[in-house]
């Protein structure tokens, strides 16, 4: 009988899992289609910008429409299921500006535009439209579910010192870039915190593990007490991050035989799905309604 495969998780962060791609998705949520002004708007070589375009394209984030036939010229448009990414890389973008402070270029702020007012995005349950938060949102395996599933199988590249300092999202990029950081993220949430425990329950290098931890550390994420790694405040901030790009995950890569994780909101009792809210008229936010300022 076949191995199970990857599951939702290890398919995103396959994915999505390398700061490029999701620059590039960014900028197309924003308009842009043309290969030129995607090379205006980000510091990115030509051929990382070609190769990222075409993984996007096979991936379905993007479709390649021809506008020009001589000479042939391209444009990429959204999808559906690179629009959907909206509440990932908006929640991305508020933690960097709350908790990053020492970007090159300090990141604009967000503005809803159905109430004109700059806001802070709220997770609340879709269940129950309560406020929600770490605290009071439980996660099981679900039948697809567990650590070696959820690992992709190829570690991403790792960036050089010039690329990093080019970066607009430096530190998520430590969690999401890299195979072993989400998942060491996702077990320091569900209570996870010595070296061995994680190192064992992952099935990861050791040397993998210490790497992390140490980044982790630096970057204020983890604090370490007892030979614990525990989560500091900063690290709990990263919360919807993580519920948002596990909701992506699992709406677009569903395993057959069910969901790789559960998500239950202990306030209401049901099933947690995050849905994101402007903070200053407590409506619904939606992409199309989140401008840069």
């Amino acid at each position: 009988m076949a191995e199970p495969g990857p599951n939702a998780v290890a398919r995103m962060l396959g994915l999505l899992g390398d700061e490029w791609t999701l620059l590039v998705v960014q900028q197309a949520l924003l308009g842009i289609t043309r290969y030129g002004d995607f090379r205006t708007r980000l510091p990115i070589s030509n051929s990382v910008l070609t190769a990222r375009l075409r993984s996007l394209t096979d991936a379905a984030l993007l479709e390649r429409l021809s506008y020009q036939s001589n000479p042939p010229r391209s444009e990429y448009v959204i999808t559906e299921r690179s629009r959907s990414l909206w509440p990932m890389l908006v929640s991305i973008w508020e933690w960097e500006r709350h908790w990053v402070p020492d970007h090159s270029d300090p990141l604009p702020g967000m503005r809803h535009t159905p109430c004109g007012g700059d806001f802070t995005p709220v997770v609340t349950c879709g269940s129950c439209s309560e406020a929600a938060s770490e605290k009071d949102v439980v996660a099981q395996w679900g039948p697809s579910g567990s650590w070696p599933r959820s690992i992709p199988g190829a570690a991403t590249r790792r960036r050089s010192a010039s690329d990093q300092a080019a970066g607009l999202f430096p530190q998520t990029m430590s969690v999401m870039g890299n195979r072993w950081g989400f998942a060491l993220l996702v077990a320091a949430f569900v209570g996870m915190s010595r070296f061995t425990d994680f190192q064992t329950q992952l099935n990861a290098p050791p040397g993998s593990i210490t790497d992390r931890l140490s980044i982790f550390t630096g970057n204020g994420v983890f604090q370490v007490s007892d030979n614990r790694y525990r989560l500091t405040e900063k690290g709990r901030a990263l919360f919807p991050v993580l519920v948002t790009a596990l909701h992506w995950a699992q709406r677009w890569y569903p395993a057959p035989e069910g969901p790789a994780v559960i998500l239950t909101h202990t306030t209401c009792g049901g099933e947690f799905t995050a849905v994101l809210q402007c903070d200053q008229c407590s409506e619904p936010l939606r992409g199309a309604h989140v401008q840069a300022t």
